[in-house]
């Protein structure tokens, strides 16, 4: 190896370092209807993390709630549904984690899975969007997706003009709310959410 070769190496390896030390930049949305019972689990959540968020003094007190964690920069957004403006929000992040309540988890339960980006994920209204579709979108428009991830907890009541959560989906809100804090920062379970 000539010194030329192992500069250069040296230069790569210090990148990649920079590049893995570089703080994170997240994006939570929590999204439902707050006005059919269990949907409202995703709202709710972000809702929680604002408020844990806001005891930062970095924070701002705009809809769109950002501050900085040892992790990186963390914005939270509580949403009634997924709309194409978020994928100008999507192209700016490194990891997003969509929050919704889920009709195919047992009531009660939260589940995590990583999401793709997925042109055939299309939503049957008009208004809203399926989060693979968002990040395809994103992929097509800008050459690049977040690592994506969703929370979802179980839900029991989906009535309309129902306000509140039933007892069931109330269980699920305090894990999914730890589930998200794990994605955003491994080591939150050490200093706890409160």
């Amino acid at each position: 190896m000539n010194i030329g070769q192992a500069t250069v190496e040296s230069a790569q390896q210090q990148q990649e370092q920079q590049t893995e030390a570089r703080p994170l930049r997240a994006l939570v949305i929590g999204y439902g209807s707050p006005i059919r019972g269990d949907d409202a689990l995703g709202p709710l959540v972000a809702d929680r993390l604002q408020e844990h968020f806001g005891k930062q003094p970095q924070l701002s007190a705009q809809p769109r709630a950002q501050t900085e964690t040892p992790t990186g920069a963390v914005e939270v957004q509580a949403r009634h549904i997924l709309t194409a403006e978020l994928v100008d929000d999507l192209a700016r992040t490194e990891r997003v984690i969509f929050v919704d309540a889920a009709i195919d988890t047992p009531p009660g339960q939260v589940r995590r899975r990583r999401l793709s980006p997925d042109r055939t994920a299309l939503s049957t209204m008009a208004h809203f969007h399926d989060p693979r579709e968002l990040l395809a979108w994103c992929e097509a428009l800008y050459q690049r997706a977040p690592e994506a991830w969703l929370v979802s907890g179980g839900g029991a009541e989906w009535g309309y003009a129902c306000y509140a959560l039933s007892e069931t989906a109330q269980q699920a809100l305090e894990p999914m709310i730890a589930e998200v804090m794990s994605l955003i920062d491994p080591t939150s379970w050490l200093r706890g959410f409160a």
